[in-house]
């Protein structure tokens, strides 16, 4: 009995052990933690030195957003343009975040492309442009997201080759994007970013976590950033 309770114990340990950490494999891949799990590292706030005083904590092996903290939004110290972002997340009833790509500190303003992450509240209708996995404000979701209840982890990706973007939630692609292109640039002029210079288009630029009042938990937040020539390898998606 004593054998059993230590192996189980163990097993459980090692499944915990796993979150906030890369295989050897992954190591091989050229993915990096962008959050390690026990600190803030690598984060700052936005157009600041420095993580916000107070908001966004760090509680058995997640990031988390404390409701009403007016914190602010943070952003990785280092840019991306070619990558693959992979994220686990779990929000509340009815609570609403996201995170952004290519956010560019001299607009003065947190814009930038956003994964919407949101929990419908029962009855609640929104644009299907406003929806989880959307680009927000932009494009909707092609295939409808299979989204896990509140409260529970979700698995997210964002894939950046070339002008190629795609999003994907649980395993699914839901959304695919051309930057640049005839149809995004239309889509951007009639969204509240028509009149951001170079919005919709590719560019160099922080990933940012967003602040709501609604509190949101991370964990496994990882990249692959991509070379050029890696970043025209379409098979990277598969």
């Amino acid at each position: 009995m004593l054998r059993l309770a230590t192996t189980l114990l163990l097993a459980i340990t090692s499944a915990l052990g796993a979150n906030n950490e890369l295989t050897p494999e992954e190591q091989k891949n050229g993915w990096k933690l962008l959050f390690d799990g026990r600190s803030t590292t690598g984060w700052r706030g936005f157009k600041k030195q420095s993580m916000p005083e107070k908001g966004w904590i760090v509680n058995e092996g997640e990031l988390q957003l404390e409701a009403g903290s007016k914190a602010g939004d943070i952003v990785t110290k280092e840019k991306f343009s070619d990558f693959e972002l992979s994220w686990e997340w779990k929000v509340p009833d009815g609570a609403n975040n996201g995170i952004k790509y290519f956010i560019l500190e001299e607009r003065g303003e947190a814009i930038g492309h956003e994964y919407q992450m949101i929990d419908l509240k029962d009855g609640q209708k929104i644009s299907p442009k406003h929806k989880t996995a959307s680009f927000y404000d932009v494009l909707p979701p092609t295939t409808e997201p299979p989204q896990k209840g509140p409260g529970e982890w979700n698995h997210s990706r964002v894939i950046v080759q070339a002008n190629h973007v795609e999003h994907w939630l649980n395993g699914t692609k839901v959304l695919e994007y051309e930057l640049g292109s005839e149809a995004v640039l239309k889509a951007v002029q009639n969204s509240k970013f028509k009149s951001v210079q170079g919005f919709g288009k590719k560019q160099n630029g922080h990933i940012l976590l967003t602040y709501h009042n609604d509190p949101v938990s991370y964990r496994n937040i990882k990249i692959r950033p991509f070379s050029t020539a890696t970043a025209r390898d379409s098979r990277l998606t598969q």
